[in-house]
């Protein structure tokens, strides 16, 4: 059997797995919690739809995207299969060290919240995220201060949002144990079109750089087809145009692919990519159709970011673009440190293929193979 023989079957394989067998994948992937706060003059009440038993785990959530990454998976898994009445009897027990890291502030005040409710839907599927909602309140100092919301980074991402607001009300993904901006007593924050844009175009970039490994690797991917201009730019382009389409229909709820078909194709198209590039596969116009093809892929695994935040339709437009750009920068990033770190100095070396391209490319396929391999069976 030839070399490229060999990588053609690894394609294949790899592709195979995670077009035949998703069903098989007990993905749980970590989802940001949203929280709705009504602040009145005296008293603010927090409305928490997040995944409880992570939480209860103890598990830390800074930068994991499934929760079988975590030493904790098992506890965690174990969670999941008890009923409304056990869970909320483990956080009543677990509150009085929870509680401080649910974080309200009025002014320079820490609050105290307490639990008002929880509602745990039954057991079922175990192997998918429950959604369990939190209600909190605190009593507010006599002040008049606004208050800001947050909770501790090792809970994951949080998106805030004020209740009671219309299309310009105040709403942000928050991460790394961020607080909200201040929420005001007497009236709802609301945002500007251009902050809005901002703080996304920030997101998508993060989303990419440092956040999105799997991403990095397909671009690194698309990097190593070829160092012309031509080819490289009308992949990245192909690359955008798609997963903006399936960016915006997912996060509308036009389109929704479960993550655990979503997450394999997406590994799979990593090694489909990097494989090509070492067997010199298809011309321009056919590798840019199956950039394509897999760009629809990543903008179903971008669409949590905008659809958990919940943005009003106004502003939805706004936090798209914004999100899409921060994306597309963060892929000019990555592609310029890898034209800057490998391209420049050691382009146009006629080893450059042998040496580099190719090494790389098995590197990044190996990465890819793996990845579908978990997530399909592991």
């Amino acid at each position: 059997m030839t070399f490229r023989s060999i990588l053609s079957a690894m394609r294949n394989v790899a592709l195979g797995l995670a077009l035949s067998m998703p069903g098989l994948s007990h993905a749980h992937e970590v989802r940001p919690a949203v929280a709705d706060v009504a602040v009145g003059a005296s008293l603010v009440e927090v409305s928490i739809r997040l995944t409880l038993e992570p939480i209860l785990a103890g598990m830390d959530l800074t930068g994991l995207e499934d929760t079988d990454e975590s030493p904790l998976a098992a506890q965690y898994d174990t969670l999941r299969a008890e009923s409304p009445a056990e869970l909320t009897a483990a956080l009543t027990a677990a509150w009085p060290d929870l509680g401080p890291r649910f974080v309200l502030k009025a002014g320079e005040t820490v609050l105290q919240p307490r639990i008002v409710s929880l509602s745990v839907p039954e057991v079922g599927d175990v192997s998918l995220p429950r959604d369990s909602v939190l209600v909190l309140a605190a009593d507010l100092p006599d002040d008049g201060t606004p208050v800001e919301v947050g909770w501790d980074a090792a809970f994951g991402s949080i998106a805030v949002r004020q209740a009671g607001g219309d299309a310009t009300s105040y709403a942000a993904l928050l991460s790394g144990g961020d607080l909200s901006d201040p929420l005001p007593r007497t009236a709802i924050a609301t945002d500007s079109a251009g902050a809005v844009f901002v703080r996304y175009i920030v997101s998508g970039f993060e989303h990419i750089i440092p956040k999105g490994l799997d991403h990095i690797l397909f671009v690194l991917g698309l990097f190593f087809y070829a160092l012309r201009a031509g080819p490289l730019l009308s992949q990245v382009t192909a690359f955008t145009l798609a997963h903006t389409v399936t960016l915006a229909l997912a996060s509308l709820g036009v389109v929704s692919v479960p993550a655990t078909i979503v997450e394999p194709l997406i590994a799979a198209s990593i090694v489909y990519v990097a494989v090509e590039n070492i067997i010199g596969g298809r011309s321009g116009v056919l590798r840019v159709a199956v950039v394509f093809g897999f760009g629809l892929l990543h903008g179903l695994g971008f669409a949590s970011v905008l659809g958990d935040v919940g943005l009003q339709d106004s502003r939805f437009v706004v936090g798209l673009i914004g999100f899409n750009i921060g994306v597309e920068l963060g892929q000019l990033a990555v592609i310029a440190i890898a034209f800057l770190a490998v391209g420049l100095p050691f382009g146009q070396k006629p080893w450059y293929r042998r040496a580099i391209v190719i090494p790389a490319s098995l590197a990044i396929a190996a990465v890819g193979a793996w990845w579908t391999v978990e997530r399909v069976f592991l």
